[in-house]
């Protein structure tokens, strides 16, 4: 393993501890005798989290990383329940604010596993999801593709939008939590879009909003 993609790691597993470790303190700090089943319980559900997402690292979750090939990307989404793939070509510009904010997202959802492939040397993968976009981003749950998030028409349609926006969107799909609200995305500043037209692959037939089953 690289020594990036270690360090990674082990700052997504030191923030799940922190993260854990406040709501512990915050659930001992309850002194009412009524609250102390519900404070018991309540660990017990913190601590049967903490074990889902050490697991959940140890499956390479908390890093945005890029996947080798074809076949890498059948074997995450049959080991990863919540899989966001960007797919990407390097010409793109767009391509990597999308990795930026993605690397941001991989870190603090550990839930999910998040990682991009080059559209151009995936040309079976992006027939069958029917990707002609880039950047899109394919939100898969349980090996069925469940959306995309196809340019950033859904994203302001602007370059300069937040990652709280992608987030919203991406959980939309349901392949992340998320303690917002669905129905409305948070408010960000948007400037104008550039005239730059989106990135096209030839043969692609586009997206539609049908499940896609991996394991056929």
């Amino acid at each position: 393993m690289d020594k990036s993609l270690e360090n990674q790691l082990v700052n997504a597993a030191k923030t799940v501890e922190q993260q854990l470790d406040e709501q512990i303190v915050r659930l001992d700090n309850l002194d009412s005798d009524d609250l102390k089943a519900l404070r018991e319980q309540r660990l017990r559900e913190l601590k049967d989290l903490n074990s889902k997402k050490q697991e959940w690292l140890k499956n390479g979750h908390g890093v945005y990383t890029e996947l080798a090939g074809e076949k890498e990307f059948f074997e995450v989404s049959k080991n990863s329940s919540n899989f966001v793939c960007h797919f990407y070509r390097d010409s793109t510009v767009r391509c990597r604010i999308v990795d930026m904010h993605l690397k941001i997202l991989a870190a603090k959802h550990v839930e999910a596993k998040f990682c991009k492939i080059n559209a151009e040397k995936s040309s079976y993968l992006t027939q069958r999801l029917r990707i002609m976009v880039i950047p899109t981003i394919a939100l898969v749950r349980d090996s069925k593709t469940k959306d995309y998030v196809v340019g950033f028409s859904d994203l302001g349609n602007c370059d300069d939008f937040s990652t709280e926006i992608l987030e919203w969107r991406i959980a939309r799909s349901g392949v992340i939590e998320y303690s917002g609200d669905l129905m409305q995305p948070p408010d960000v500043k948007r400037k104008p879009r550039s005239s730059q037209p989106q990135k096209t692959i030839r043969g692609g037939n586009g997206s539609d909003d049908d499940d896609i089953d991996l394991d056929d």
